[in-house]
């Protein structure tokens, strides 16, 4: 018996060097965030954590935002990623659990028969949860690790998220702008006109057709002014600012569009390397597999007990001795388990084929998505943009001569900005896809869907007041 004890004992000791290590079990997926975004992210775990990463967001948004600062603010604010973060916690401490030896049973009973006194001690163990224990801290490891790698997934795509609000918020303050342009140039037309018929010197219905062109100026002002708040709000959002934090300032002006878009051999090779969610696929059908072995492990000995006894009585000798306990598999064969485990092991194989098919799909049309939008946008820069301009500045020469009026100059200027407008919203469909391709690169994107091309405004109106 004393034997016995000193064993457990021992076995206790080993089995408590298995603790707790949230650092450790956080640096795979900081590791990946790290690679694919370049930014950090760090687990608020305490309140001194919590004092930190403020700190270090207000010294962020201190500064006019960027895109690559707006991944960083995410990383380190978004509530529902720190939550997510303590997912890794729970699952790590079901390893360790699983990694310790279960617990011994202890029981103790006192008889009494006359003048004889019997007391009963035993010590149990349960040999079945110990001999398959490491089989199922394998397989919570394996979950684990998927685990992992679906968090890494979550990150990366918040990341994308706020890349994307960032350039639509910054596209959307500079719309507004060319939208209040847009109306104080009909505003002075429509006055102009108004001035104009007092005198006797504009019929009503050219009158009517300037105030009409302010009345379309302001509704597109409400509309870009709406357009702006909900921008701003949706970049908020995905960062996990409120109070003073949403006071934010941003850039005027949206990136240069750069000479080329990347290349596309090789991306959907990268993707198969890269994408978090074909590792979680694959890590989940290794884990499923590890779990099938351990059903079938245990298939027909799900109970399997040793037991030690000492027993000691006043009017005899001491007795001692040892049992063992285990489920008769008369009624339950186990096949139940082990078609319900291989079921489960085959719905993850097609699941991450499915995902495999899908990633390869995701990344084609994130490439040709970004592959078009910067045509798109060197189309309005190179051509759409400067022809406005050339017509606008033919426009001032006749207007110098004398040639037209003040309402055609007007006409034209308000063309002109609407195309800028256009060239806008093309320079930020093309950093928006080229969010996407991030994403479709190194996890599941939100890939817009395609839609018809936006009307372009050109100065050929002016030309025929």
């Amino acid at each position: 018996m004393k034997r016995a004890l000193i064993a457990t004992a021992a076995l206790a000791l080993l089995a408590g060097c298995a603790s707790l290590d949230p650092a450790a079990t956080l640096a795979p997926v900081q590791d990946l965030v790290r690679q694919h975004v370049g930014a950090e992210l760090v687990a608020e775990r305490s309140e001194a954590d919590g004092a930190a990463l403020r700190a270090r967001v207000d010294e962020l948004l201190a500064q006019p935002l960027s895109a690559d600062s707006a991944v960083q603010i995410a990383l380190l604010n978004h509530r529902g990623l720190q939550a997510r973060l303590q997912d890794l916690g729970v699952a790590e401490a079901q390893v360790v659990e699983l990694s310790r030896l279960p617990n011994p049973g202890f029981s103790f009973g006192r008889m009494r028969q006359g003048d004889e006194r019997e007391i009963e001690r035993g010590l149990h163990f349960n040999l079945a949860a110990l001999l398959l224990r490491p089989l199922a801290a394998q397989a919570e490891r394996r979950q684990l690790a998927a685990l992992q790698q679906g968090v890494a997934a979550d990150a990366l795509a918040l990341a994308a998220q706020a890349r994307k609000a960032f350039f639509e918020a910054v596209a959307a303050e500079q719309s507004l702008l060319y939208m209040r342009q847009v109306l104080q140039a009909a505003d002075a037309s429509a006055e102009l006109a108004r001035r104009m018929a007092e005198a006797g010197n504009f019929n009503r219905l050219r009158q009517a057709r300037e105030h009409a062109f302010y009345a379309d100026a302001a509704l597109n002002l409400a509309r870009a002014q709406h357009a702006q708040v909900a921008a701003r709000e949706r970049l908020i959002r995905a960062l996990g600012l409120w109070g003073a934090q949403t006071l934010f300032t941003l850039p005027e002006r949206l990136p240069e569009l750069p000479s080329a878009p990347p290349a596309r051999p090789d991306l959907e090779q990268q993707a198969m390397q890269q994408r978090l969610d074909v590792a979680a696929a694959r890590a989940q059908v290794q884990a499923t597999a590890d779990a099938l072995g351990l059903t079938r492990a245990s298939r027909f000995v799900s109970v399997f007990e040793f037991g030690l006894s000492h027993n000691t009585s006043n009017e005899g000798p001491r007795q001692t001795g040892w049992e063992i306990g285990f489920e008769i598999p008369i009624f339950d064969f186990g096949q139940a388990r082990v078609a319900k485990a291989q079921a489960l092991y085959a719905k993850s194989v097609h699941e991450a084929q499915r995902v495999a098919i899908e990633a390869r799909s995701e990344v084609r049309e994130a490439w040709h998505a970004l592959a078009t939008a910067h045509d798109i946008a060197r189309h309005h820069r190179d051509e759409i943009v400067p022809t406005a301009r050339r017509i606008s500045e033919e426009n001032l020469l006749r207007y110098n001569g004398m040639l037209i009026g003040v309402f055609e100059l007007l006409a034209d200027a308000r063309a002109q900005i609407a195309a800028v407008d256009a060239s806008i919203a093309a320079l930020r469909d093309y950093w928006i896809a080229d969010a996407d391709l991030r994403a479709a690169l190194v996890g599941r994107p939100a890939l817009a869907p395609a839609g018809a091309p936006a009307a372009v405004a050109t100065g050929g109106a002016a030309g025929g007041h």
